[in-house]
């Protein structure tokens, strides 16, 4: 096998733990002796021990002299684990191939440079883009102030709309596209609607996978003026994710005291041109260690993030249907450009077919 096939071995293992590892990345590691695999590992959960660690620990005495596969730079300081090139070291691993540096640009090619000065041969950049995309999250949050990596999903009929005139949306999709959508939102650490939607569906906003474990993303409602009902689901079903209600700075007190009382955390941002401020919210966000944000909102939350400029990823399902008259809700609301030239354009752009339902994924930025 090639040093590619045992990277995508890596990357494989790594996305076990995609979902459960923030704030740190998702990371997998494969050991390789004598042309046959002796170990392997990925980083379970923050805290836990990292992919290195493991796999060396599977390969023990084989490690000796073997090659370690590892989808991120191995780190070279003391956090809440020692740092994985002693232990690499300590193992007498002869080679380590990499397949992205550490993002961050502080400490980032520390761990290859320290590995190199003890001996051991380090080969980087290998399948080093799908290694990117793995951690994009944690790759835009560490290089952008600590901002939270959006995805923004959309899911219409073929002439636009997200729901008709009466406001019926169920169910554009099909049962593929919305396990998909489940399986997202497991990954990320919050999803993001508008009180409309809240209105409109009483949403658990959960990650919902039959026959799989999932972790439920925190639940952040967009509620100028808390007007959320006290019986809605993100306030009463029963989750270990926390409801984050972002709100205004006139919102009524008496009505944050109510919501606190039964679990919710209010988040007041200020207003611009009369809404909340996106761009302010992403550093409070941030601020929380949240990496990484799914946006399911309706057309007003969908138009106001884009026009924001908070996107940076795009999903986007197309159902084989059509309403067939100009009444139903569109994807946006809101004005949008008068030239074509300043439309919003999807860079490295991908199509998934989810049976009859597509999917185009692409990145704005």
């Amino acid at each position: 096998m090639t040093d590619h096939e045992y990277m995508h071995q890596a990357i494989s293992l790594a996305r076990k733990a995609k979902g459960f590892t923030s704030p740190n990345p998702c990371v997998g590691a494969v050991i390789v002796k004598d042309g046959k695999v002796v170990g392997k590992g990925f980083h379970r959960a923050a805290g836990l021990a990292h992919a290195e660690v493991e796999a060396i620990d599977d390969a023990g005495s084989k490690a000796k002299d073997a090659t370690l596969y590892v989808t991120l730079e191995p780190c070279n300081h003391f956090g809440k684990t020692p740092p994985c090139t002693q232990k690499i070291i300590k193992a007498k691993i002869k080679k380590v191939v990499v397949g992205c540096k550490d993002p961050n640009p502080f400490v980032s090619g520390g761990g290859i440079q320290y590995l190199k000065d003890n001996g051991v041969e380090v080969i980087s950049g290998v399948i080093e883009k799908e290694a990117k995309i793995l951690i994009e999250d944690f790759v835009w949050y560490i290089q952008n102030d600590k901002k939270p990596f959006v995805i923004l999903k959309c899911a219409t009929t073929l002439d636009g709309r997200i729901a008709t005139s009466t406001g019926d949306s169920k169910w554009i999709t099909n049962e593929k596209s919305r396990a998909f959508v489940h399986q997202i939102r497991h990954e990320v650490d919050a999803i993001l609607v508008g009180s409309g939607t809240l209105h409109a569906d009483n949403p658990s906003l959960t990650s919902r996978i039959k026959g799989v474990a999932t972790k439920n993303p925190a639940r952040i409602i967009l509620d100028t003026h808390l007007s959320i009902k006290e019986e809605a689901k993100v306030l009463t079903r029963d989750s270990n994710a926390k409801t984050i209600i972002v709100t205004g700075p006139d919102a009524s007190k008496e009505k944050r005291a109510l919501l606190e009382s039964k679990g919710a955390q209010i988040l007041e941002v200020p207003l611009k041109e009369q809404r909340l401020d996106l761009n302010e919210l992403m550093i409070k966000l941030g601020q929380m260690s949240i990496l990484s944000l799914l946006i399911e909102g309706g057309s007003v939350v969908a138009g106001s993030a884009l026009k924001a400029g908070i996107v940076n990823k795009v999903l986007f399902f197309l159902a084989p249907k059509f309403l067939g008259g100009s009444d139903g809700i569109p994807v946006f609301e809101g004005k949008g450009p008068e030239l074509i030239k300043d439309a919003f354009e999807l860079k490295n752009m991908n199509v998934t077919l989810f049976d009859t339902d597509i999917l185009v994924q692409g990145y704005l930025k």
